[in-house]
């Protein structure tokens, strides 16, 4: 039997073009809300590269194949704790205040097609990294997309 609740594990993945232009895509349920492919991981032991897979995947449309595309995908082996926003509570166990979110970055070609999950997603946007950054609701996705450009230098 699996558990109702969300498990306090995500990540988050930022996906851009070579050019540092980054893809944003606008949530459904808050329409304020911009953001980079994120989700939960589905198990508590569910390997975090395959959460980004099916995430990017269930959000954008795009399959993530690093055999096709070499390199294209980043682990930053980095993470960030925040708690949860209240409007997103109900959906963990009621003593769940804080959620643990990894950070990748996946470089796509600049013409690229996104289909967007109508249920989760609205609209999408490609921005240049700092003006991304800028309309990002959530405070460590901006963090993320900042330090983009550092993070592809370092590899």
């Amino acid at each position: 039997m699996s558990c109702p609740f969300k498990i306090p594990e995500s990540v988050l993945v930022v996906i851009h073009t070579v050019t540092l232009d980054v893809l944003l895509i606008k949530r459904a349920d808050f329409p304020c809300f911009w953001q980079s492919v994120t989700g939960s991981i589905d198990i508590s032991d569910e390997p975090l590269l395959l959460a980004v897979g099916r995430e990017v995947f269930e959000e954008t449309g795009i399959v993530v194949n690093t055999a096709q595309m070499p390199d294209t995908l980043l682990d930053w082996r980095h993470s960030v704790e925040y708690e949860i926003y209240p409007q997103w509570r109900h959906r963990y166990a009621p003593d769940v205040r804080r959620n643990t979110e990894h950070w990748f970055s996946f470089c796509v070609p600049e013409d690229i097609n996104i289909t967007l999950s109508p249920f989760e997603h609205v609209s999408y946007a490609w921005l240049p990294y700092r003006d991304a950054a800028a309309r990002c609701f959530s405070q460590s996705n901006r963090d993320a997309i900042l330090q983009l450009p550092g993070r592809l230098t370092t590899r």
